[in-house]
C-alpha cells in the first residue's frame, strides 16, 4: 500500500531561474571582456610603440606589461564568468527527482 501522506507534487517541478539575476551576470562578464580586451590592446598598442594614436600616451615599458597582464586577467574572469552563468541557464530542466527513484528494481 502506497503512502501519500508527505507527497507534494511541487516539489518535483523545476524552479525558475531569476531571468534578471542572469541577466546581469551575463552583462557583467561581457563588460569583462570587453574591458580586459581593450586594456590588452592598449598594452600591446603601447608596448609595440609603433602606432601613432597612442603616440599622446607615452607609457613606460612596464606599465604597458602591466596593462597587458590585467587586460588578460579580466579577460579570463569575464570569460569564466559567463561560462558560469549560461551553464547555470542551460541545466536540465527536467523532473527534480532523485536518481535512486529513477532505477529500475
Amino acid at each position: 500500500m502506497k503512502r501519500t501522506d508527505g507527497f507534494d507534487a511541487r516539489r518535483l517541478r523545476p524552479r525558475q531561474h531569476r531571468s534578471l539575476g542572469s541577466r546581469l551576470g551575463a552583462a557583467f562578464g561581457t563588460l569583462l571582456i570587453i574591458t580586459g580586451f581593450l586594456l590588452l590592446g592598449a598594452g600591446a598598442a603601447s608596448f609595440l610603440d609603433d602606432i601613432q594614436a597612442f603616440a599622446n600616451v607615452p607609457l613606460e615599458r612596464e606599465a604597458a606589461i602591466t596593462l597587458m597582464t590585467l587586460g588578460a586577467i579580466l579577460l579570463v574572469l569575464g570569460a569564466i564568468v559567463r561560462k558560469r552563468v549560461h551553464r547555470r541557464l542551460r541545466e536540465p530542466s527536467g523532473l527534480s527527482m532523485s536518481p535512486r527513484l529513477n532505477k529500475r528494481r
